[in-house]
C-alpha cells in the first residue's frame, strides 16, 4: 500500500537552540520512499549525517522565537509483517558483531533486572521466535494502554511494576524481556497506518534465526503498512527531536493516509520498485 505520512512540529525557542532531528525514513526492507518534502520555518542551515544505527539525522540551530518543522513523504509499504512461529533461537556466539550490543541492558531497558519475569512468561515455550511472541502477547494482555501514565524517565522496570503505559513503555518492556533471555532486541519508531489515536509510534524487533522480526505489543495481531524512521537500543537513541537549550514544543500533528492508486498505475509502480519485499521485517 502507498501511504502519505508526515508530521508538523511547532516550537518556541527562548534562545538560539541547537537541535538534532530524526524525521526522514530510508528505503529498505518493507518500504520504498517515493517522495518526500522537508520544510523548516524560518529557513536555517541544515547538515545531515547517518548515526551508528543507520538513521538519517539533521543538525540545525533554531533561532530565538517561533520555529516549525514540516515533513511529509509518500511511501510504498509492505501489507504484511513476517512471522515465523518455531523459528529457532540464535546462539550468542553466532550473532553478528553489530547485533551483540542489542543483548545488553540500556538506559530504559534494564534487562538484567527482569530475568525472573521473562522466564515466567516464557515457561514451556520453545526458544527463539516463540519466546518473543509470548512476551509480545503477555504485554498486550497484561499491560494497560493509557496516555498520561508515564513520562520521559519511565523505564521497563517501572512499567513491569505499574502494568500501565503507552507504546514507548510497551516497547521498552518487550525489549528488556527479550534481552533477559539473550535474544537481541531493538526499538523501532515510525508511523503505523490506522493507528488510533494517530501519533508517532514505537514497536520492537527481535533477532532470531539469523534475522530481525517485528513485534508490536500494542496491537492484537500483526499489522503491516508501517513506515520505519529510526532504530536504536531504546528511546534515548531514537528521539525525533533532541534539543540543547530552552525550547518548548507547542503543537504536534501526525498523519498517515492511504494513497488511492489506479490498478494499472499500481502495477507500473510495483515494477519500478522490484526490490521491495512483500512483508515488513528487516533481514539486516
Amino acid at each position: 500500500m502507498q501511504l502519505n505520512a508526515g508530521c508538523e512540529l511547532s516550537f518556541f525557542a527562548e534562545t538560539p537552540t541547537p537541535l538534532i532531528l530524526m524525521l526522514r525514513p530510508r528505503s529498505g526492507a518493507g518500504q520504498w520512499i517515493i517522495r518526500e518534502e522537508y520544510q523548516i520555518t524560518p529557513a536555517v542551515n541544515v547538515t545531515e549525517f547517518t548515526d551508528m544505527y543507520g538513521n538519517l539525522c539533521q543538525r540545525v540551530v533554531a533561532p530565538e522565537g517561533p520555529f516549525s518543522i514540516h515533513f511529509s513523504a509518500t511511501v510504498q509499504t509492505a501489507d504484511l509483517i513476517d512471522t515465523a512461529p518455531g523459528a529457532p533461537y540464535t546462539p550468542v556466539e553466532e550473532l553478528p558483531d553489530d547485533v551483540l550490543h542489542y543483548t545488553l541492558p540500556s538506559r530504559y531497558c534494564q534487562s538484567d533486572q527482569l530475568g525472573e519475569l521473562a522466564t515466567q512468561i516464557t515457561e514451556n515455550v520453545a526458544s527463539g521466535y516463540d519466546q518473543a511472541e509470548a512476551i509480545r502477547k503477555w504485554i498486550h494482555e497484561t499491560i494497560t494502554y493509557q496516555y498520561g501514565t508515564s513520562n520521559a524517565s519511565t523505564s521497563a522496570v517501572d512499567t513491569a511494576a505499574s502494568r500501565i503505559g503507552v507504546c514507548r513503555d510497551f516497547t521498552h518492556l518487550g525489549i528488556s524481556l527479550c534481552r533477559a533471555l539473550n535474544i537481541p532486541a531493538r526499538m523501532v519508531v515510525g508511523y503505523l497506518y490506522q493507528l488510533n489515536p494517530m501519533d508517532l509510534h514505537a514497536w520492537f524487533e527481535a533477532y532470531v534465526d539469523g534475522r530481525w522480526f517485528t513485534f508490536d505489543a500494542t496491537q492484537a495481531k500483526p499489522l503491516g503498512n508501517r513506515i520505519t524512521v529510526a532504530y536504536g537500543r531504546d528511546a534515548a537513541d531514537v528521539a525525533f527531536t533532541t534539543q540543547f537549550g530552552q525550547m518548548t514544543l507547542n503543537n504536534m500533528n501526525v498523519w498517515v493516509d492511504a494513497v488511492h492508486v489506479e490498478p494499472a498505475e499500481n502495477e507500473k509502480k510495483a515494477n519500478e520498485a522490484p526490490t521491495l519485499s512483500n512483508s515488513a521485517g528487516s533481514p539486516n
